[in-house]
């Protein structure tokens, strides 16, 4: 363990000391693009933060090797030479795109190419867990189209869940966590020698996040890009397909009777099957309803909107700092509960605080949406969202000389401003500055007085 938290602190070290300099690089470099109608920053804000995260993994790794008991992975398996082939290319991807735009079908092909460069280097599947059947061996072609499919996938989700500050680094964070506690399991205590690069790659993916947060954090001071957030979902994803596809489930012998037995009647013995599902379960809801989103309305899928998740939660009105905290919560919820259940499967106390922290996690997310009735004498002692905004008739501001009424925006101000126009968007829609308003206050807009 004491060289594994090494190795984690060294690739958090790093990334941390490469992002300062990286910014004042890509800043000097132009990789500054301007604001998008999706995006709810203010400000241009330079990329690049992916150099930063492949130099802490590239410590990470280098520390690693050197190491005496972690150090024997790089001698008995190929894996870690294969992520790091892999990670090169899909890092190089990235970059281009950050700086000059990449076309998503070309992006597409590179991702796969990247994947099917970690396979051939011998980080594959081999069999799968299934439930009700047992250990099934898959063909170098099954295993080569599947490893690929769950490789582009990762790289995907993570993709598209990068919408917020620190909301990518910190998901994956999150399930990187939980990962490395089920991976270590396996290796540590059932002796399982397989699991042992999953673990590595877990523990210096943690790394990378926890590095690159502090700058990342809102407001955010440099963003990863898609150099940064392929370059997670593509480690990830590597640790998913190792410990899946390279550890056979019946070595834990957790069972004495037949493999079919062990697999129907066992959670931790298929757990691999699911864990690396549930780890990245919230990119993955967003990337499917993006897909269906986007094909539903007569778009490409690889169109770019501001229906995503965290969007969705800024509308309703979190502000982005709770938006982040809300995925966090989630991400956690679903990974860890996985964990712990395949641990605990016969306890029966895992499944109903689960429950009861989802129950914690909608009233949560919905709290906007509640506006409960507060009395005179307790409006000073509720947060200011509240309290009550009724405006006393004084503070009824005359029409405007040119024809338009001023409408109050909830805060003790009268404006008489014009609707932006097309194309543009208000002040109160923007994600990093907004507290909740932007469902609570009334849209300032022009009245046609004249009919």
């Amino acid at each position: 363990m004491r060289e594994y938290l090494l190795t984690l602190c060294v690739a958090a070290a790093v990334t941390y000391l490469l992002t300062g300099p990286v910014r004042k690089f890509a800043i000097a470099w132009g990789a500054m693009p301007p604001i998008r109608a999706r995006d709810v920053h203010r400000e241009p804000t330079p990329r690049l933060g992916g150099i930063a995260m492949f130099g802490g993994l590239c410590a990470g790794l280098l520390v690693a090797s050197q190491l005496t008991n972690v150090g024997d992975v790089f001698q008995t398996s190929d894996e870690p030479r294969a992520l790091l082939s892999g990670a090169v290319l899909i890092w190089v991807i990235g970059v281009l795109d950050d700086k000059y735009g990449v076309d998503a079908l070309v992006k597409l092909g590179l991702q796969m190419i990247a994947a099917g460069v970690m396979v051939l280097q011998g980080l594959t599947i081999l069999w799968l867990p299934v439930p009700t059947v047992g250990m099934v061996a898959l063909t170098p072609l099954q295993g080569t189209l599947l490893t690929v499919a769950i490789v582009v996938i990762t790289i995907n989700a993570v993709n598209f869940v990068d919408g917020l500050d620190g909301l990518a680094a910190g998901m994956v964070g999150i399930a990187a966590a939980a990962f490395f506690l089920y991976a270590y399991r396996i290796w540590y205590g059932y002796g399982i020698e397989a699991a042992a690069p999953a673990t590595l790659f877990a523990a210096v993916l943690m790394g990378m996040c926890l590095g690159f947060l502090p700058h990342n954090s809102h407001p955010a001071r440099i963003f990863m890009g898609d150099s940064g957030s392929m370059l997670l979902g593509l480690v990830l994803a590597g640790g998913a397909v190792s410990v899946t596809g390279q550890v056979d489930p019946d070595a834990m012998a957790l069972f004495s009777g037949s493999e079919r037995s062990a697999v129907i009647e066992m959670v931790p013995v298929y757990m691999p099957l699911l864990l690396p599902l549930t780890i990245i379960a919230v990119p993955f809801v967003d990337l499917v309803m993006a897909i269906v989103r986007r094909t539903w309305n007569g778009h490409s899928p690889f169109t770019a909107d501001r229906g995503h998740l965290h969007h969705r939660l800024l509308e309703i009105g979190h502000s982005q700092s709770r938006a982040v905290l809300i995925m966090y919560f989630w991400s956690a919820l679903i990974a860890f509960g996985a964990v712990a259940y395949s641990v605990q499967s016969a306890n029966a106390l895992i499944v109903p605080a689960v429950m009861s922290l989802s129950a914690v996690g909608l009233v949560v997310l919905l709290m906007p949406r509640f506006r409960p009735r507060v009395p005179r004498w307790a409006q000073r002692l509720v947060p200011p969202r509240y309290r009550d905004r009724r405006r006393p008739a004084t503070d009824t501001a005359p029409d405007a000389p040119d024809g338009t009424a001023e409408f109050s925006t909830g805060t003790g101000e009268t404006r008489g401003d014009d609707v932006p126009a097309a194309g543009t968007s208000s002040p109160g829609l923007h994600g990093a500055t907004a507290v909740g308003d932007r469902q609570r206050f009334a849209l300032r807009r022009k009245i046609d007085t004249r009919s």
